[in-house]
């Protein structure tokens, strides 16, 4: 259990909260549900703009076959103890 509780976009502002739901409609197409580190990463405008950005970049790069950028979140993921 996370120390702290994920962002509810109804009690955000309507510029942060506006694009904390379109993060989570996002997210949730493509992972299944809204994972924990965008829910905390929420919090923080700016913090979530840089989470997507990292994603859309890791996600557009053509320099590494999608199989090895795959195995290699898995491993890291392994490493870390992370259940995604």
């Amino acid at each position: 259990m996370a120390r702290i509780e994920g962002a509810d976009p109804g009690t955000q502002g309507l510029f942060q909260g506006t694009f904390t739901r379109i993060i989570y409609a996002l997210t949730k197409r493509k992972v299944g549900r809204v994972v924990m580190p965008a829910k905390i990463a929420a919090h923080h405008t700016k913090l979530l703009w840089g989470y997507g950005q990292m994603e859309q970049s890791l996600l557009g790069s053509r320099l590494v076959e999608e199989q090895l950028k795959n195995l290699g979140e898995l491993r890291v993921a392994t490493l870390v103890g992370c259940p995604f």
